[in-house]
């Protein structure tokens, strides 16, 4: 079913952490002027099929300047040079899937709705003269505002569906496989106010206990025992709504989260 509204904007922000992770063999480039390199994780299966994008093939976002490079290649294992990529989310066409049914960590994304906002975290490594620094920190990439949604994919999309979302990672897996792979994905297409954000936004302690809560709506828990990188990890792990401008305090954590985009993303933030 593919839903789209023009009604009145609602008031939620959602948070979806993408990207390669600490379980994958390479990383996420964090550059010494803040732009970054967001690269996606293998595909399941890694094999690439006809309709798949492999690493050595999806371009890099920063083209210019002495962090210019073609493609994502330039930051994977020769060996993955040839492996299919889960390109999702993908900023061209601008749309983010995910297994909204069957996945329990995206599960909630079934209360997204059109107009509402979705917002991309990732772990992004820190290069410096050449080298990985061994500093990893957490970030804002990009996000959508969402415009449509595609839901509980079962059959091929129509040729409308395929022009809106055709070039989606969990659509190229169907019909690289479409015995199995119509399988009930959901796919979210943002509207022209989407971006992928040049400077990564860092999400540290200090704009978490400003702006997320717990499900419970309390603050977050610092143990001691963990690191801020895993406690920021274990809370972002599941797709969730962090902020409802209906709720009390609402509106002003989403200024707060605006104002952090917008100081090194200028013009970021849809009028």
């Amino acid at each position: 079913m593919n839903i789209s509204s023009d009604g009145p904007r609602p008031s939620k922000i959602w948070l979806a952490n993408v990207g390669a992770n600490a379980a994958h063999p390479f990383f996420s480039p964090r550059f010494e002027d803040g732009t970054f390199e967001l690269l996606p994780i293998p595909e399941t299966p890694p094999g690439a099929g006809p309709h798949s994008v492999v690493f050595a093939d999806v371009p890099a976002f920063n083209t210019a300047g002495n962090n210019s490079v073609e493609t994502l290649g330039r930051w994977v294992p020769e060996r993955f040079l040839g492996v299919a990529t889960h390109y999702d989310p993908e900023f061209t066409t601008l749309t983010y899937g995910d297994h909204v049914g069957r996945n329990a960590r995206a599960a909630a994304l079934k209360g997204v709705q059109p107009r509402d906002m979705m917002f991309f975290i990732a772990r992004l490594a820190d290069w410096k003269d050449g080298a990985f620094t061994g500093h990893f920190g957490f970030y804002l990439a990009g996000f959508l505002e969402v415009e449509s949604i595609l839901s509980g994919v079962r059959n091929e999309p129509s040729e409308t569906e395929l022009k809106r979302y055709g070039t989606n990672a969990h659509v190229r897996r169907g019909f690289n496989d479409p015995s199995e792979n119509w399988d009930g994905f959901w796919v979210f297409g943002g509207s022209d106010r989407s971006m992928r954000l040049k400077y990564g936004v860092p999400v540290d302690r200090s704009l978490a206990e400003s702006v997320f809560r717990r499900a419970d709506g309390g603050r977050w828990n610092w143990n001691p025992a963990r690191t801020e990188l895993q406690t920021i990890g274990s809370y972002t792990r599941s797709c969730r709504c962090v902020i409802d401008t209906s709720e009390a305090a609402g509106e002003e954590r989403a200024a707060i989260l605006w104002s952090a985009v917008e100081e090194l993303n200028p013009g970021a933030m849809p009028d």
